[in-house]
């Protein structure tokens, strides 16, 4: 989701995305075609007792018909992962395994029987329920706390870091950059040692964000009734990830009611808060999280915590449908709301996605609601600002289904970068400064880079003439003066990132 100025491509490629899939499918053969649309539809049961169920309506009823006009997607499911649960019932008791292989359910009792957006999975009423994922009540309460989470995804928990240290660790130096610039996803494939960094700044970060949302409240955490599964699941996957990603700092207890965080020197009884809290308390991303609604098939903004947000807040946006989160967009309702909503129905859980964005900044704002004041600073050029006040805003983000909910969780932390590191980066300067002299003048200003341009420019010019002196950059043929800018092989990075990356952490 694309929820300030700096996810302003975010969903806007998504829908570019849909759209090249979509031509993909149309150029295969028929054969091929056919092939594809049955992996997306699930129009098929499969025999085995614990398959993918079918994700769509019966053969026996009429196919709804969605147009940009008229989209319905009531009886769309997205990709289940059913088909891990005798692999993950090895994990459990006897008893519990046998709930998990007990049944197989169809479409129709799915849809018939769903659990609705706005209720909890622990209500029992007597009938089973089903998540949009075909995970019914019963199971995901025998599967317990701190599932199998590496495969119920289907991505696998990440190496420990052994070279992490929390002094010294930096956030790998994303330049998000591109030339030519316009609207496109830039995404790549999710990798999952990075899902979630742990830099130096850990301890100041969070204090920073808890003191936040003391001020604030609900404006940045919220959650609304229907949402306690996906929070307790993402919540559950983010702790897994710390433990196996940085095991000599966090630890859960052997049966999984203690969480143990040796950098900030706490201890937490997980049962005795929200999810949402305990994810406040101990990391330092944004996460928005949607559901589908079980009458209409799209998706809502039903629970987050973000800190980060500029001109716009949780308390805001929540309880929104996707087209109407994004209403300040250019051109959102017009050209993407229709693909946008599409995808999400199609999102499987095996492939989550990463990408960034980026903006110039006066100092490091992380959280600036309607009215704060350092909106002011966008409205002027100050002459008195000095290249070392200003930084580079990164917001890393990636998108990812969860298995069990089904809900779409949309994560993304702030990295700021002193521009004065450009210096030293190959083909940095000279790319940032085509793109604020020559980029489209719409998308600049929806942006807001203007407010530090009058310094940034004169100063990335002299970046670039210097880099070329010292022979830092160079033309791709030799009968060319200078190198013709464009996105950089590296992209995200930039030449050689790494040894500079190393090198700044002591390593």
């Amino acid at each position: 989701m694309a929820f300030s100025i700096y996810q302003d491509q975010w969903l806007l490629g998504l829908g570019v995305l849909f759209l090249l899939s979509s031509c993909a499918v149309l150029a295969v053969n028929k054969r091929q075609r056919d092939a594809v649309l049955e992996r997306l539809h699930f129009h098929r049961r499969r025999a085995s007792g614990a398959s993918t169920p079918p994700r769509s309506f019966s053969p026996s009823k009429k196919a709804p018909i969605s147009t940009p006009g008229n989209p319905d997607y009531s009886t769309t499911l997205p990709p289940s992962r059913r088909e891990v649960l005798p692999e993950l019932s090895k994990t459990l008791s006897i008893a519990n395994s046998k709930t998990l292989l007990k049944t197989e359910p169809s479409a129709d009792l799915i849809l018939e029987n769903q659990l609705p957006m706005t209720q909890s999975y622990a209500v029992d009423d007597g009938v089973p329920k089903y998540t949009p994922t075909g995970f019914s009540t019963a199971e995901i309460k025998a599967m317990g706390d701190f599932p199998a989470y590496d495969i119920l995804t289907g991505t696998p928990l990440p190496q420990a870091y052994k070279e992490f240290n929390p002094t010294t660790a930096l956030p790998r130096p994303y330049r998000p950059f591109r030339w030519a610039y316009h609207q496109t996803m830039s995404f790549v494939k999710m990798e999952p040692d990075w899902w979630l960094e742990v830099e130096s700044t850990y301890i100041a970060t969070i204090k920073k964000r808890q003191d936040l949302f003391k001020e604030y409240g609900s404006a940045l955490l919220d959650y609304m009734p229907g949402s306690e599964l996906v929070c307790k699941e993402l919540m559950e996957m983010c702790l897994q990830f710390y433990c196996a990603r940085y095991p000599a700092y966090f630890s859960l207890s052997d049966d999984n009611k203690v969480f143990t965080n040796r950098l900030l020197g706490t201890t937490t009884e997980i049962k005795r808060f929200h999810p949402l809290h305990i994810l406040l308390k101990n990391v330092p991303e944004d996460f928005a999280i949607v559901l589908r609604n079980d009458e209409d098939g799209m998706y809502y903004f039903r629970a987050g915590v973000i800190c980060s947000s500029l001109g716009w807040n949780v308390g805001t946006k929540i309880g929104m449908q996707l087209k109407d989160i994004h209403t300040p967009i250019p051109d959102y309702k017009e050209k993407m709301s229709f693909s946008m909503d599409r995808y999400f129905t199609k999102m499987p859980v095996n492939a989550p996605i990463q990408r960034g964005s980026w903006g110039l900044e006066v100092g490091t704002p992380l959280f600036m609601p309607p009215g704060h004041p350092h909106e002011k600073l966008r409205e002027i050029q100050n002459p008195d600002l000095k290249i070392e006040d200003c930084n580079l805003r990164v917001d890393w983000q990636t998108l990812r289904r969860l298995p069990l909910s089904g809900g779409i969780v949309f994560n993304f932390t702030a990295l700021f970068t002193p521009v004065t590191e450009f210096k030293d980066e190959p083909y940095i300067p000279a790319l940032v400064n085509k793109i604020l002299k020559e980029g489209k003048k719409n998308l600049m200003e929806y942006k807001g880079t203007w407010h530090v341009e009058h310094v940034c420019i004169p100063a990335f010019e002299e970046y670039d003439r210097e880099q070329v002196e010292k022979g830092l950059v160079k033309p791709e043929k030799e009968d060319e003066k200078v190198w013709a800018v464009g996105t950089l092989n590296e992209y995200p990075y930039f030449p050689d990132w790494e040894e500079k990356w190393r090198r700044q952490q002591g390593y």
